[in-house]
């Protein structure tokens, strides 16, 4: 480690991605950048073998990342597999393949320059995604460029960070599941990246691996060196390049602190959330994957409160058929372990959906063609999806989720398309469950206001708060400059909430959170006080939130719920949460504030 007292500590702040705190020597990663040759070709006879020589260099890609997975699955590590099927089906792509083939043909040029040009346009095509989740995704498209890259270039030599039998923490601009899957896993302590999000794949495989991850540190490469000692802090978004002794004393016992509670919080994840009176909360977890669920049902994921379905659109040449739907539904709704699953219809649409045919560009695609109103004007995509959650209900109890539900009009029309999907699969004499349970999700302040109609459409809803929090407070969640203004515990956010609630109970329906605020331990008392029926979450967080709720009671709850909601200002009501539960659970929140 770089020990030299002369040495400056940089203090860093990204996006905390994975929780946990991270200390050992720094790795710097620099992914192999193949050097791009230009020329064109001389003659157009010499455009065949180039055209030829690309699609050898697609299939060496694709054999080499069907052997990572396979080295994967031999060594028993799922989660990032699914990743990699992501850049084995760009490989496949006739679209992204066709463009380089047609810029080899009509510009003459040499297939590394066609693929770079191929790269340029895929760029171009993201930057104008305002979505964080699919914008995030162009790095896939770099990942596989690279790799095709190395192959032209005659680059046989797989990537090995050699770290030796010291464990580190990795830093790098980004890194791609392939990248991860040749890594001493058991040497790698932690992840700090320039760039990323909490939806990109340096996020999932960090939290998938249960590893402190920071991400979105914008020059995290420029400043930390291979051997230089690091602080990674996962949870508070920190990184500390050469700590001062202090410091890193300081960190060393709030590490220690971390991970003694951590076996503390996986014991209270066996166990119900109940509260101290009696009161009882369904736990679920939000998964996008398949391979989330053992991991889910490890922390005390008691259903899944919510199956985000998008991922099964995203980077194909051609739609999902119902049998690519039923087979993956019918993963998730098998599990014995489970009580239910929730599968969400897609959020897509509009600047997001990604191309059999062009859409128009918004101005403001958040609030554009997008979920269910992309739903209801795409029928054969939408009820070949319906199709699909009617037959795997039959395999396991399954609830179904509207998005971005605005109006009783919307809700109507998804619920007709519903139906009509159970007639169609009952004149092809196939099995399904005798019904349904049907959700609308609460995520538009329009939905609020009428909260007491809509309630007498579904059987249960499900509050986004991301989205309400966004519409209702006009915040664009992805604009940086506007981070503080985030605010769950702003007044208004809680008044609304308590709305829906209070309506749904009237009507006797139940009503659950599945946004990032329901694990949100800060939160937890407010929530409580609301008598929300479920909370879903990462499922890092469940424990945690059950260990909360296992240590209040339904009564001190409505008591902070009460208080809470006569502030006026939100910095008012997170001041007066923040000292609440710094009392009342000293050593969950003391180690926060240090």
């Amino acid at each position: 480690m770089n020990t030299d007292q002369t040495t400056k500590t940089l203090v860093l702040k990204g996006v905390g991605v994975s929780p946990g705190i991270a200390i050992g020597r720094c790795c710097r990663f620099d992914p192999l950048d193949s050097k791009i040759s230009f020329y064109k070709l001389k003659d157009e006879s010499l455009i065949p073998d180039e055209v030829l020589r690309f699609k050898k260099a697609l299939k060496e890609s694709e054999h080499q990342l069907q052997d990572i997975q396979k080295n994967l699955r031999k060594a028993k590590i799922t989660e990032p597999v699914y990743v990699i099927d992501v850049h084995i089906l760009i490989l496949r792509d006739k679209i992204f393949a066709n463009r380089t083939i047609n810029y080899i043909r009509e510009s003459g040029v040499n297939a590394e320059w066609a693929l770079r040009m191929t790269l340029d346009h895929y760029k171009e095509i993201f930057e104008g995604v305002e979505d964080d989740y699919i914008s995030s995704r162009a790095s896939d498209v770099e990942y596989v460029v690279q790799r095709i890259l190395r192959n032209l270039s005659g680059e046989k030599q797989e990537n090995v960070w050699n770290v030796g039998n010291e464990s580190v923490v990795v830093v790098a601009h980004d890194i791609s599941p392939a990248d991860t899957a040749q890594m001493k896993l058991d040497k790698i302590l932690g992840f700090a990246t320039d760039s990323g999000g909490r939806t990109s794949h340096t996020a999932i495989v960090a939290r998938s691996l249960e590893l402190p991850a920071v991400v979105g540190l914008n020059n995290i490469t420029r400043f930390a060196h291979t051997d230089d000692q690091i602080i990674v802090d996962g949870t508070a978004g920190m990184v500390v390049v050469n700590p001062y002794p202090d410091i890193l004393k300081r960190y060393e016992e709030k590490k220690r602190h971390y991970e003694a509670a951590k076996e503390e919080y996986l014991e209270f994840g066996k166990l119900p959330a109940m509260t101290l009176d009696n009161y009882h909360v369904e736990v679920g977890c939000n998964i996008e994957f398949v391979e989330e669920i053992p991991s889910a049902i490890a922390h005390g994921a008691e259903n899944i409160g919510l199956y985000r379905t998008e991922f099964l659109y995203i980077y194909r040449d051609d739609l999902p058929t119902e049998e690519d739907h039923f087979n993956n539904y019918s993963q998730v709704v098998t599990n014995k372990n489970l009580s239910w699953s929730t599968i969400r219809t897609f959020d897509l649409g509009g600047d997001k959906f990604h191309g059999h045919q062009k859409q128009n560009k918004e101005l403001n695609p958040q609030m554009g063609m997008r979920a269910i109103r992309y739903s209801l004007k795409e029928i054969d995509i939408f009820k070949t999806q319906l199709r699909a959650i009617w037959r795997a209900s039959v395999l396991g109890k399954t609830k179904i989720l509207f998005p971005m539900i605005s109006s009783v009009e919307e809700i109507r029309e998804a619920k007709r398309m519903l139906e009509e999907a159970r007639r169609e699969l009952g004149l092809r004499g196939i099995k399904i469950d005798s019904r349904m349970e049907i959700g609308a999700m609460m995520e538009v302040p329009s939905a609020v206001v009428i909260a007491d109609r809509l309630a007498r459409e579904v059987d249960f809803f499900s509050i986004g708060t991301n989205d309400l929090i966004q519409y209702s407070l006009a915040i664009d969640r992805a604009n940086e400059r506007l981070t503080y203004m985030y605010e769950p515990l702003h007044p208004a956010v809680l008044r609304l909430i308590k709305r829906i609630v209070d309506e749904a109970h009237k009507a006797k329906i139940k009503v659950a959170m599945c946004g990032e605020m329901a694990g949100d331990p800060l939160c937890i008392p407010v929530l409580l006080g609301m008598e929300l029926d479920e909370l879903s979450m990462s499922h890092l967080a469940i424990p945690r939130i059950k260990k909360i709720i296992r240590e209040s009671t339904l009564k001190e709850s409505k008591l902070i719920l009460k208080k809470a909601l006569s502030f006026s200002t939100a910095p008012e009501v997170r001041s007066y949460v923040q000292n609440y539960m710094l009392k009342r659970f000293p050593e969950e929140f003391k180690a926060e504030e240090d």
